[in-house]
């Protein structure tokens, strides 16, 4: 973040040039833009959300495992393993 905000003083507030700053910083020509364009680092932004083929069908009965596993002592609950041992086992 202290690197983000002095690349954009440098060309910003003091003036220096561009390909002086990419030079003296070693980053390429689209991370600069990007640091001019925004105050702070934007961060991961996932632009669609991911299908799930395999998983989207179980993906209801997991989640009722997960919150049922709440309610039960912390020795008890069911690791990965074992609810994709329980799913295979009742759905085939």
């Amino acid at each position: 973040m202290d690197r983000w905000t002095e690349i954009r003083k440098k060309v910003l507030v003091e003036g220096v040039s561009k390909r002086q700053v990419m030079d003296e910083e070693g980053i390429h020509w689209e991370t600069l833009k990007k640091i001019l364009v925004h105050s702070q680092p934007p961060g991961y932004r996932m632009y669609r959300e991911r299908s799930q083929p395999k998983i989207g069908p179980y993906l209801g009965r997991i989640k009722q495992i997960l919150q049922d596993d709440k309610h039960v002592h912390k020795k008890q609950r069911h690791t990965a393993k074992r609810i994709f041992e329980r799913i295979c086992s009742e759905d085939g």
